[in-house]
């Protein structure tokens, strides 16, 4: 990819959403005027490559954006000819006239995870609508086919085309808040460690999601204590990114977080993410991505898994199991009491969770208990326990990780 067109792709990133965002505020069509943006970015690709990417590309887009949507309307309104030709002039934006309304970003993540859409269909919409991906780029986000996202996002322009695009009420904003923060956690997770595929992580993806949790946390105030789990995930994602060289070795093998070289760890994120931490967690009541976050800028601050406070990140579970009672959490409990009760402690937690229908037979909680098992000193049992996590994972390089794992304890 040249210079301009990396230009060109980072402006289009940037300024899609905000376009998308002004449009709807100012006429309330959604699904018309997201088809009016991908117009305007199919000319924008084309246009700003020519003559460089224009001084203001969001009021562009809007601009270009507009013209497409009035001309829909025009051929849908023959006769309304003469009234509508008076809307238009009026109507007709300057590029220069934009001015952004950082509430646009909560109002359009709030539209895009609308509680009608089922997640696939929330996941789609958020990163083309919010995050500025073509369909192309959503697709290969989500190893899925470009006809299968085209498909769940026009479901979802139908599903909420009568949804209004505003703010929630006070009533409705904690839920709708909370519906938003799941899905950028489900979009960050999937790129952090992918469910299927040949590469352990899909390191834009995390980004992406990245990027458009910072957005969100600008738009509803950093230090509004109100707001803390925004910034309690923000950190969360930080902290957990920055490691994501040290992870996988030059071949995409998987690198556990025992044998990782830490200095491959990027130092100023990770500073940027325990300042977060420290400011929210001030801030009033803790939520449990704060409470993940902390427990995430505990391992950030050790040198080894061995110098790790894991009755810190023990009693953080503990804090965490209280207000989200889920098994993953858990499990993840479960992995800070064998560190510091000894790992049979952990595995009567783990095995608690073996009727689970959420993880009991979930490859996740087959591989922690084979590690703790490996770490009991029973190598029969940590093997069957690596073979049935094998069996159920679909991501190559965890399946390489285990394969090697289990030829270790044979050996």
């Amino acid at each position: 990819m040249t210079d301009v067109e990396t230009n060109v792709e980072t402006a289009i990133r940037a300024a899609a959403p905000r376009a998308l965002a002004a449009l709807v505020r100012r006429y309330d069509v959604f699904d018309q005027c997201e088809d009016a943006i991908q117009e305007a970015l199919l000319e924008a690709l084309v246009r700003w490559r020519e003559n460089g990417v224009p001084e203001q590309p969001t009021g562009w887009l809007i601009s270009v954006a507009t013209r497409r949507l009035m001309d829909g309307w025009r051929r849908d309104n023959a006769r309304r000819q003469r009234e509508l030709n008076d809307f238009l002039r009026a109507a007709d934006p300057d590029p220069e006239d934009y001015h952004e309304d950082s509430d646009d970003t909560v109002r359009l993540l709030v539209l895009c995870c609308h509680p009608a859409l089922t997640p696939a269909s929330q996941i789609a919409l958020t990163l083309r609508s919010v995050g500025g991906l073509t369909t192309a780029e959503v697709a290969a986000a989500l190893l899925v086919s470009e006809t299968t996202v085209a498909q769940r996002i026009s479901r979802a322009k139908r599903m909420i085309a009568g949804a209004r695009f505003e703010l929630p009420t006070a009533e409705e904003y904690d839920v709708r808040l909370r519906a938003v923060l799941q899905v950028l956690y489900l979009i960050f997770n999937e790129g952090h460690t992918a469910s299927a595929g040949a590469s352990l992580q899909r390191v834009d993806l995390a980004a992406e999601a990245l990027r458009i949790t910072r957005l969100l946390e600008h738009a509803v105030g950093a230090n509004d204590k109100d707001n803390g789990e925004v910034t309690g995930l923000l950190a969360l994602m930080i902290l957990t990114h920055a490691r994501r060289d040290a992870r996988t070795g030059p071949g995409g093998d998987l690198i556990p977080a025992d044998r990782q070289d830490r200095s491959r760890w990027h130092a100023d994120e990770l500073a940027e993410g325990i300042r977060l931490v420290e400011g929210v967690l001030r801030t009033g009541a803790v939520g449990p991505y704060q409470l993940e976050a902390a427990i995430a800028a505990v391992h950030s601050e050790a040198d080894s898994v061995e110098t790790t406070d894991w009755a810190q990140i023990a009693g953080l579970y503990r804090l965490l199991e209280r207000v989200d009672p889920s098994p993953m959490v858990r499990l993840g409990s479960a992995v800070a009491i064998a560190m510091t009760d000894g790992p049979d402690a952990g595995i009567a937690i783990v095995e608690e969770l073996a009727d689970d229908k959420y993880v009991g037979n979930h490859h996740r909680r087959l591989s922690v208990l084979a590690h703790l098992h490996e770490l009991a000193g029973r190598p029969d049992l940590a093997r069957s326990n690596y073979l049935a996590a094998l069996e159920r994972t679909r991501n190559a390089a965890e399946q390489n990780y285990l394969r090697e794992r289990i030829a270790h304890l044979i050996t």
